[in-house]
């Protein structure tokens, strides 16, 4: 099959504490579109049997992902596409396998070439969520002096501050569906500089009514890093639930400016 009419192969990446499970709109709209849709759950998360008090590196969470990328066809190349917190696994994946990747789309995502490098890092990129008061439940699975293990957002807390303008049957959804995080394996996420990181096209959606990532957030990583496209959404944190249909078509924009490009 040739580079112009083979099949356009999408790979979904969950953020902190959801799964594969939070793509279902999008797969559908992706896959009825004839697209190969590809939703993973990262270790510890969705339907992953690890326990993620038991995760402590970011190469060990994010296992499924690098053994897809390593699987493919030696000729295929894959679009990207990683939800909040997933923005990191998805430039971990850009310094490790850029030759594999024809897109890497950022949705509400973190975004910094090289990880928590820098105290503005942790500024720009983790979000902070004290303004709404005591709203994650940590697990010390290492023991009440050690730093915590995992974490969620509490149940009366979710639709709030990641939920608000989405239907109330995803959120009620996401509740029974969402886990702990394994938050070690986030902490201090550094990447070594390795292949191009500049090589593989970037696309960033800002979601403008988000209560996870603040606005200022999300310009000062879009200005520190510029991708080559940025979309907008008048969305909470989640699209792929509040504005699935827009989301979609900024997702086919974005492989429509590869198909331009090429």
């Amino acid at each position: 099959m040739s580079e112009t009419t083979e099949k356009l192969h999408f790979v979904m990446v969950h953020g902190f504490g959801h799964g594969a499970w939070c793509w279902y709109k999008i797969r559908s709209l992706l896959e009825a579109s004839d697209y190969k849709v590809s939703c993973i759950d990262l270790k510890g998360s969705g339907m992953d049997p690890s326990d993620p008090n038991s995760i402590f590196s970011f190469q060990d969470y994010n296992k499924p992902l690098i053994d897809l990328l390593s699987n493919l066809p030696h000729n295929e190349k894959v679009i990207l596409v990683g939800h909040s917190a997933g923005g990191m696994s998805l430039t971990y994946a850009i310094h490790r396998f850029s030759q594999k990747i024809r897109m890497a789309i950022y949705v509400a995502a973190t975004m910094l070439k090289h990880g928590f490098v820098t105290p503005q890092d942790y500024e720009h990129g983790d979000p902070d969520l004290s303004i709404y008061g005591d709203v994650c439940k940590m697990t010390y699975g290492l023991g009440a002096d050690q730093p915590p293990t995992s974490m969620i957002i509490k149940e009366e807390f979710q639709r709030k501050i990641l939920y608000h303008l989405s239907p109330i049957e995803d959120s009620t959804l996401a509740a029974m569906l969402v886990r702990a995080g394994p938050l070690r394996a986030l902490v201090g996420v550094q990447f070594r500089e390795g292949g191009d990181a500049d090589s593989v096209p970037r696309v960033f959606i800002k979601t403008l009514q988000d209560r996870v990532l603040k606005q200022e957030q999300q310009e000062a990583m879009l200005k520190k890093w510029p991708p080559a496209l940025v979309f907008a959404l008048e969305s909470d944190h989640c699209p792929f639930f509040s504005m699935p249909t827009l989301l979609f078509a900024f997702l086919l924009k974005a492989v429509a400016s590869i198909k331009a490009a090429t």
